[in-house]
């Protein structure tokens, strides 16, 4: 799924609760599996001014790079880590432990080719998805769509329950997957 998709399903999911803190927790976990490659894209992009080109089509599946994907993106670990959350009895820390894991479930299914080792540090296996969220040689042009549907939904549960500026954010959020979902189904 694209990363807006995330913050949103993550948000709508384990956010819900009253309080500025689980829909914060719960948004920034959403965001953990994909941190480190918007870091490492930004730098490789605009501080060392590496071609587009070579960063995803060399870098990013470079045995360090991979190795980084492997790290946030295991289910062990945040399983761990959500056992950790739910010993501490903190809704903020599940929430964001829950939403990450959750993220890393759902690309576990919608990776073509370009899926992560999702169980590190036991195994480097990667499964290769039928389907992408982004290539339309796997059904990308289905499941876009679908990915949509599960943030506009998301919008509706969240809106009623948050202030302006929090409706502001969803509503950025909406329109970047609304965005890059035509770019899915229109670039690639």
């Amino acid at each position: 799924m694209n990363t807006p998709a995330h913050l949103l399903v993550g948000a709508a999911l384990f956010g819900r609760k009253q309080g500025k803190a689980p829909f914060a927790a719960a948004l920034f976990g959403s965001l953990l599996p994909d941190l480190s490659l918007y870091v490492m894209v930004s730098w490789s992009l605009f501080v060392q001014g590496i071609s587009p080109r070579v960063v995803f089509g060399e870098l990013y599946f470079s045995e360090d790079w991979q190795q980084v994907f492997a790290i946030d993106n295991s289910i062990p670990l945040w399983l761990v880590l959500l056992g950790l959350a739910l010993w501490s009895r903190k809704f903020w820390l599940v929430a964001l432990t829950a939403s990450a894991l959750l993220h890393v479930g759902l690309d576990f299914f919608m990776h073509a080719g370009d899926g992560r080792p999702n169980f590190w540090p036991f195994s480097d296996w990667v499964f290769h998805s039928p389907v992408s969220y982004w290539d339309s040689r796997y059904y990308a042009g289905w499941l876009a769509p679908v990915t949509f549907a599960a943030s506009t939904v998301s919008c509706a549960v969240l809106m009623p329950q948050r202030g302006w500026r929090m409706r502001g954010l969803i509503l950025v959020l909406w329109f970047a997957e609304l965005w890059t979902t035509w770019r899915m189904l229109t670039f690639f």
